[in-house]
């Protein structure tokens, strides 16, 4: 036999168990630590500008003819485009997790690459870039200065010199953003009443600009071919770009009769100003260059964040005097705290499951079997998890916390029978002992390994952000158990040969007293299920009943993807009324900052005026603000937690800022998809309505969605009713006028948008020279039409002469959701309801509203939520169905199967039970802990059917054969069963950091295998009956009871099942 053979060879078998561990712990030293493995859809970016287009330009001359050739690109799940008329685009283009997110750069690029014919050319002339991007925050760093000196365009443009490009170039990093003054630019203001006294055209700047601020290669002196040889070579160098301001004021216009010169600095005002002037960042009110470090698709946070910071403490002992950086967010420290809390968790598991040990055996050296056979298999799971290139992240760790309960199962099976063995007195030694407990259950130990396996491993094969959720936590599970399977057969066995000894009667009086419970325990146990038997119809009308209640509930309950977690910080977003200045959005940010101020749990907080995160995309009217809470130890009160401190800011910023739609939401539940909890939805105008009337619908469906019961927070940052002037341009009078149409165009684009010419070198960077009006001559609609052009005779003609102007209304920034124009609708379930519910109700609302007339997508987390129902389907198929095969070739029936199987609707009220009595949806950990309570209830099945198997076969009656097996298996059952809920018990009580988490997981198999333990093994010993009676009447072979006892297994005390050979 397998077994005896390590029993002869303890050492053998303590050596392999060495080896085992030394492997894991050098494997875990490799291991990168994260929230979740690589479960975030991977991004492609492609961006793009046009200065001084508007966004329905923008959307159309560039929009359209990229999003024609990239829609489709293999992979892609869905892409979403912003275009605003700050002149920027930005297309994100979401892959299937999974997808070589190199190789879907390469097929995007290539796509934008057969688009840029058909661009403007002040597009391609500036650039189209396509790159790999998270849009996964995993720090915001602010640089400030206590010296009045250094003012936040010289934070901005340090951080842009100094510290954005090195922190590019760390591992893991995908992009750094630079929010604040933007960085440097040589701005020509120009002055249009001195242009038009001179006849000069902002045209003319542009060209002597162009002409005289160029790149030169001068060549070489005497270099070969000559005609005499020289004795030295000389490199010829001259100025070609200029440097500062004054260079550029000292460009050549135009030659004047009297042989002066008009220069560019007669004309305008030259200053080194910033880029953009579309935003600008605080930190509490002060100046900031707030850097926001975004991490690559598939890089860890943790050792991203780590580098970061290294980084910037080597860059910060170079910055001037005065200047000085801090880390104003850190998302990777809910990643530590909820990781610190696993742990916790780990350690408090393995302590009450050995407290369960020693309360059942009462005997220390029968508890140091499983102590030292637990650490054996969690440890050596770190070897395989590192070969198949998983993390040590929520998942995993979730794994080995419940596999605590499962690996000490195995040893406790050995050591109970084993244990049992010696008390009767029939073997002449300890070892003789043993060998006889591993004939008698080494069957059923590999039994429930197989079965384990089969629930676990074909969840490995799901795809999606739903399969790499299962995938992960179930194979840790699946290998934690193959090694403890192992243990079981080799090391377990062996020490319990060396350690046990026959049982001394208990002395201590809680342990006398657990003895006297246990007995009446045992009887009382037998005497239901015998009642049971009696009554099998009424039995199994019963469970039918209860299996109805389980399916019914679990069916109905509300559900969730992923449960909403307190990650330290919450998100505000800022609308004021359509074209609000930016100076008006700073006054509301102030008045934002004073509630922020005033409530308990805020540690500091970054606004970012003129960037709309919500629609990503630049807009006077519109903030965004990043609210750090203080540390989870100082919020420990349930009035300051994230979700009670978002309702507090979104009341007080009601009364407070009236003038303004504002509101706050927490962060995604993982991180990268999408830029707030709760759901995302695109409105898509698929019949081409129009803006104006996507904005009608849009605005009808958030005024009914706040009126819905189990909606709240809807909200869209969309609208298309921003105040706008239209230019009538009459060019019959044009034509009259010898006015080419250009000249026209070419004026009012440079003086009212920017001109981009060309770019100039300063601090070692290049920089943009760009060409605009002066901000007093256009600040006034009216200011437009004093405006002059030059005709082809030289003569300046304002623009009043041939234009007129009307109001009308457009949108500031338009989005695209898969080629259709789209308004981004975002909301959150109500107090009471699931997310679950509110994709429901909220699709239910858009179909009754809409109709026809628009489409609809979820997006971002909705998304994955609305596709993940079907995968869970199919995994707790697959794992109820291969668990069955595998029963059936292991017993050669197709009936005792069955007796194993039908326990596990029990386990599942057991689950409906505590998510409702705790109130708790249905998410993704609750449809885990279902799949291992799959394996769980299967695995107390097992034990009892396995025994009353080797009964029958000695020729007891099916009915006795059924209650001795579940009679002489409770002990086992109890303790194996009590050791996993006490060590699921610290997640059920979890508190601090992705504590929701924890929660969700430990509740659904703490109160499932509860309900299994406590009611599920009155119903097995009744479900192998009926199997088994089923099996004997369509066979025909019906076995004949015996009279005689040679044979038969019998009472605990006094005699054991023998295993048949």
């Amino acid at each position: 036999m397998f077994s005896t053979f390590f029993i002869n060879r303890p050492i053998f078998a303590t050596v392999l168990s060495i080896l085992i561990v030394i492997a894991g712990l050098v494997s875990l030293r490799g291991l990168p630590v994260e929230q979740y493995p690589t479960i975030t859809p991977p991004t492609v970016v492609v961006r793009a500008s046009y200065p001084g287009a508007n966004a329905s330009t923008i959307a159309d001359m560039v929009g359209t003819p990229i999003e024609q050739q990239v829609n489709g690109v293999e992979g892609m799940l869905y892409m979403s485009s912003t275009s605003s008329s700050t002149g920027s685009y930005q297309l994100t283009i979401t892959f299937e997790v999974g997808t070589d997110l190199d190789m879907a750069t390469v097929l995007v690029e290539n796509r934008v690459n057969m688009a840029l014919s058909t661009l403007p050319q002040e597009v391609t002339q500036i650039g189209v870039t396509t790159t790999k991007e998270s849009t996964n925050v995993v720090m915001f760093l602010s640089l400030t200065s206590d010296s009045p000196q250094y003012d936040a365009l010289f934070l901005s443009n340090y951080a842009a010199l100094n510290i954005t490009n090195e922190l590019g170039r760390v591992k893991g990093v995908g992009n750094v953003g630079l929010f604040g003054m933007g960085k440097y630019s040589m701005r020509i203001w120009l002055d249009p009443d001195q242009l038009t006294i001179r006849g000069i055209t902002p045209a003319d700047i542009v060209s002597a600009i162009q002409g005289q601020n160029i790149q030169v290669t001068a060549g070489s002196v005497g270099s070969e071919p000559l005609v005499r040889k020289e004795a030295y070579q000389y490199t010829l160098e001259t100025q070609g770009l200029l440097i500062d301001e004054e260079e550029f004021g000292n460009i050549i216009v135009k030659a004047l009769p009297d042989g002066k010169y008009l220069r560019i600095r007669d004309l305008a005002t030259i200053e080194l100003g910033r880029e953009s002037y579309s935003s600008t960042a605080t930190l509490k009110g002060g100046a900031v260059a707030a850097i926001a470090v975004y991490q690559l698709p598939g890089a860890n946070a943790l050792d991203v964040a780590q580098r970061v910071k290294k980084e910037m403490d080597k860059l910060a002992s170079y910055f001037p005097e005065g200047v000085q950086y801090s880390v104003t967010l850190d998302t990777t420290e809910f990643i530590n705290a909820s990781i610190s809390g696993i742990y916790e968790t780990l350690i408090t598991a393995f302590i009450l499951v050995l407290l369960v040990i020693l309360i059942f055996l009462q005997n220390w050296r029968a508890m140091l079997i499983p102590l030292i056979t637990i650490p054996v298999s969690l440890v050596g799971t770190f070897t395989f998890m590192a070969m198949l290139g998983f993390s040590i992240n929520t998942l995993t760790l979730f794994g080995l916390v419940l596999a605590i309960g499962l690996v000490v199962d195995d040893a406790i099976i050995i050591v109970e029978n084993s244990y049992r063995l010696i008390e009767t007195g029939r073997y002449p030694t300890v070892k003789e002992a043993v060998i006889q407990a591993m004939k008698e259950v080494s069957g059923a130990v590999v039994g429930i390994v197989l079965v384990l396996l089969a629930v676990f491993i074909p969840t490995a094969f799901i795809g999606g952000i739903t399969g790499q959720l299962y995938k992960q936590f179930a194979l840790t599970i699946a290998i934690s158990t193959v090694i403890s399977g192992f243990n079981a057969l080799t090391l377990s066995p062996a020490l319990c040969a060396l350690f046990l000894k026959p049982k001394q009667p208990a002395k201590f009086f809680l342990f006398k007293a657990f003895n006297r419970f246990f007995e009446k325990t045992n009887h009382g146990y037998t005497w239901v299920i015998t009642h049971f038997m009696r009554k099998s119809l009424m039995t199994f009308i019963v469970f039918l009943i209860l299996s109805a209640l389980a399916f019914w509930g679990f069916i109905k309950w509300p559900r969730t993807f992923i449960p909403e977690e307190d990650q330290g910080y919450f998100i505000a977003f800022m609308q004021l009324t359509d074209g609000a200045s930016s100076s008006q959005t700073a006054t509301a940010l102030q008045k934002a900052s004073a509630v922020l101020n005033q409530m308990e749990g805020i540690e500091t907080y970054i606004t970012i005026n003129g960037f709309s995160m919500m629609s990503n995309a630049n807009a006077s009217n519109a903030a965004t603000l990043f609210v750090m809470l203080k540390n989870w130890d100082q919020r420990k009160s349930p009035q300051l937690s994230a979700q009670s401190l978002v309702n507090q800011f979104n009341g007080m910023a009601y009364e407070a800022i009236p003038e303004a739609r504002t509101f706050a939401v927490l962060p995604p539940a993982i991180p990268g998809l999408g830029e707030s909890s709760g759901f995302e939805v695109m409105l898509e105008d698929i019949n081409n309505y129009g803006p104006q009337e996507l904005q009608r619908m849009t605005d009808e469906l958030m005024l009914a969605g706040n009126e819905t019961p189990g909606l709240s927070t809807v909200q869209s940052m969309f609208s298309a009713s921003v105040p706008q002037y239209y230019l009538n341009i009459d060019r019959n009078k044009v034509e009259l006028m010898q006015i080419p149409l250009s000249e026209v165009f070419n004026t009012i684009g440079t003086y009212l948008g920017s001109t981009y010419v060309n770019n100039f070198v300063k601090f070692g960077r290049t920089y943009q020279v760009k060409v605009e009006g002066a901000p007093d001559s256009r600040a006034l609609v009216t200011d437009l039409r004093l405006l002059n052009v030059r005709n082809s005779k030289g003569d300046m003609i304002p623009l009043s002469a041939f234009t007129t102007i009307e109001t009308r209304i457009g949108a500031e920034s338009l989005t695209k959701y898969n080629t259709y124009v789209s308004a981004l609708i975002s909301g959150a379930a109500a107090d009471g309801y699931s997310s679950g519910e509110a994709l429901n109700i909220m699709a239910k609302l858009i179909r009754e509203k809409v109709g026809r007339s628009f489409g609809y997508e979820w997006t971002s987390m909705a998304y994955q939520e609305e596709n993940a129902s079907s995968s869970t389907s199919i995994i707790f198929i697959l794992a109820i169905v291969v668990a069955f095969l595998i029963l059936a070739a292991q017993y050669e029936s197709w009936t005792d199967p069955f007796a194993v199987i039908m326990g596990l609707p029990i386990a599942l009220l057991g689950v409906v039970i505590g998510v409702m009595v705790m109130n708790l949806p249905i998410s993704v950990y609750t449809q885990i802990g279902v799949v291992l309570l799959i394996a769980l209830a299967a695995k107390n099945a097992i034990l009892i059917v396995e025994f009353a198997r080797d009964y029958r076969a000695a020729g007891k009656s099916t009915e006795e054969s059924a209650i001795e097996g579940g009679r002489v298996r409770l002990r086992p059952i109890l303790m194996t069963s009590f050791a996993f809920i006490l060590g699921t018990f610290p997640l059920v009580i979890s508190t601090g950091a992705g504590a929701s988490s924890r929660i969700s997981l430990g509740i659904a198999v703490f109160a499932g295998m509860l309900m299994t333990s406590l009611v599920g093994t009155l119903f097995i010993p009744n479900f192998y009956l009926m199997m088994e009676s089923l099996h004997e009447r369509f066979t025909r072979k019906k076995k004949k009871d015996k009279d005689t006892e040679e044979n038969l297994p019998a009472v605990y005390e006094e005699q054991l099942p023998m295993k048949r050979e």
